[in-house]
This record gives C-alpha cells, structure tokens and sequence, in this order.
C-alpha cells in the first residue's frame, strides 16, 4: 500500500453509554490516524475490537465501459 493511500479500518466499541456499536468503519492512512478519528466522532467510548477491512473492489483495476456493460448483461 502506498503511503498517501487510505485504508479502512473495522471497530467493534462501546459508547459512553454502554451502547455496542459493531462493524464501524473509518478510513486512514494507517490504524492511529483511524483511532484517532474514532475518539474525535465517539469521546469516551471503549475499543472492544480492531480490524483492517479488506478492499471489497480494485479501484485500480480501470474497468472499461464495455467491461461494466458485460458484466451487467451476464447477469440478466
């Protein structure tokens, strides 16, 4: 991963309040910068789990139009 790149990181934590919130996601260049958002969105709370979500897609991958158009039409 380059170093300019953003990576998304997965959080199970627990609110102030004692709320879980599960499957929270937040992008950063690396796991502080995410923490780091996490505590300014959510003061208080408590990281019960930490992750780094894989990419669902390759944004690099420079699909065509036609590519997108085929793979639209196999499926129907």
């Amino acid at each position: 991963m380059s170093q300019n790149s953003l990576a998304k990181h997965g959080y199970r934590i627990r609110t102030r309040s004692g709320v879980i919130v599960d499957n929270l996601q937040i992008y950063g260049r690396n796991p502080q910068e995410a923490q780091q958002k996490l505590m300014r969105m959510y003061p208080g709370c408590t990281v019960l789990e930490t992750r780094e979500v894989a990419p669902t897609c390759n944004a690099n991958a420079g699909s065509s139009f036609e590519d997108v158009v085929d793979l639209l039409t196999a499926s129907s």
